[in-house]
């Protein structure tokens, strides 16, 4: 037991560091582009020069599966983002825009590798049973929110007391001393040379095949485009609540919740089927979306985003649960970058969808969203249910 804590420990320092380094980068980026004077949407650009490639970390996740050390695979993923963050950095202020963002675009296909490809090795580290499982994911939800906020939060201080250029190359350092935590963690069994690994295409195939892991990637998908919809409908309300820093208040009651469901769930993991679970908790997403809609002020709104960070919490951690017992050993390096790649991709298509149908109305992306999540939710349970039934007849 002592063994796995340590493992644990080790794990949680070398996530938080890579996923750190990942998470504001873009703030970073963006923030630099400002201070050397380009345009915003040159700045905007660079950002998405981040972001967008993550959709192409999948195609390089085979990799994680097949190699004899895939810690070996994640290290030299984060050394390779933290060098091209950098020189990216260091080219700025000197050249033309686009050859930082050309690297920055292939620093970003290494992004997934931070996110889902180290969460990927938490199932051998945590060992066998599943409530260790469990509790295991709930440290790894934390790593997601303390990274979320601990990377911008970061830059911005530097950015502050020193320069931007010096916070980018901060998380560039932050990446690359990730990458020796990486290798301290225990090494997993090397995959059988006898079992045949998928390629990319075919993984997400299976997974569109494979009830659970098909309803786990619909319900992460769905969740990250409706929440993505929180900072904008923040924005849209604040001048109705006193003025531009209540959309930063809400949204840091977003993180702080979701930080809070994670504590809750170190104290008590998820019990009982993931998959129901998920469904379950896809719904309670959606509920508390619908306080948000109906907060009639800032204090009641507060806590409503708060609830909605504590819930989505749950939900992540019911996600990585599903990933982790239904991806077959032969894949589940990628199905896990599969799914994550997704879940980004999802988020930035909800952010642009919410920012486009504010003006009509500003509770109107928030409204879209609760529905789309209630009827995945829905079509969760019914397939669920129907497979149930196929297996008891």
């Amino acid at each position: 037991m002592s063994d796995h804590r340590g493992a644990l420990i080790r794990y949680v320092f070398a996530a938080t560091l890579v996923r750190s380094a990942d998470g504001g980068a873009v703030v970073a980026i963006v923030l630099l582009a400002h201070a050397v004077g380009l345009p915003g949407w040159v700045a905007g650009l660079l950002g998405a020069s981040i972001t967008a490639p993550h959709l192409l970390g999948p195609f390089i996740a085979r990799r994680l599966d097949t190699a004899r050390d895939g810690r070996t695979v994640i290290a030299v993923s984060a050394v390779l983002h933290g060098l091209l963050l950098g020189a990216a950095a260091l080219l700025l202020p000197i050249t033309w825009a686009l050859w930082p963002a050309v690297l920055l675009f292939v620093s970003g296909i290494f992004g997934p590798m931070l996110t889902g490809g180290i969460s990927s090795r938490l199932p051998s580290i945590a060992g066998p049973d599943q409530r260790a499982q469990r509790r295991a994911q709930s440290w790894d939800v934390a790593t997601y929110g303390f990274s979320g906020t601990l990377g911008p939060a970061v830059v911005a201080w530097i950015s502050a007391t020193s320069s931007p250029l010096t916070a980018t190359l901060v998380l560039a350092a932050a990446a690359i001393l990730g990458a020796a935590a990486v290798l301290a963690l225990p090494r997993q069994a090397p995959p059988d040379p006898a079992v045949d690994v998928p390629t990319p295409l075919r993984t997400l195939g299976s997974i569109w095949r494979h009830g659970p892991l098909r309803r786990t990637l619909g319900l992460t998908v769905t969740v990250a485009f409706s929440v993505a919809a929180l900072p904008i409908y923040a924005v849209a309300i604040a001048p109705a609540m006193g003025g531009a820093s209540s959309a930063g208040l809400l949204v840091a009651g977003y993180g702080v919740g979701n930080l809070l469901g994670s504590a809750g769930l170190m104290l008590r993991p998820l019990r009982g089927d993931a998959d129901r679970l998920m469904t379950s908790l896809s719904v309670l997403v959606a509920v508390t979306l619908i306080l948000v809609i109906l907060g009639p002020n800032l204090p009641v709104l507060l806590l409503a985003f708060g609830l909605a960070g504590i819930a989505n919490a749950l939900f992540f951690a019911a996600t990585l649960a599903a990933r982790s017992e239904y991806a077959p050993r032969a894949a589940r390096g990628q199905v896990f970058i599969w799914v994550g790649a997704l879940k980004i991709a999802a988020g930035s298509a909800g952010t642009a969808v919410a920012g486009a149908i504010t003006g009509s109305a500003g509770w109107a992306p928030l409204a879209l969203a609760t529905v789309l999540t209630i009827l995945a939710g829905g079509i969760s349970a019914v397939g669920r249910t129907r497979a149930l039934s196929r297996r008891s007849g």
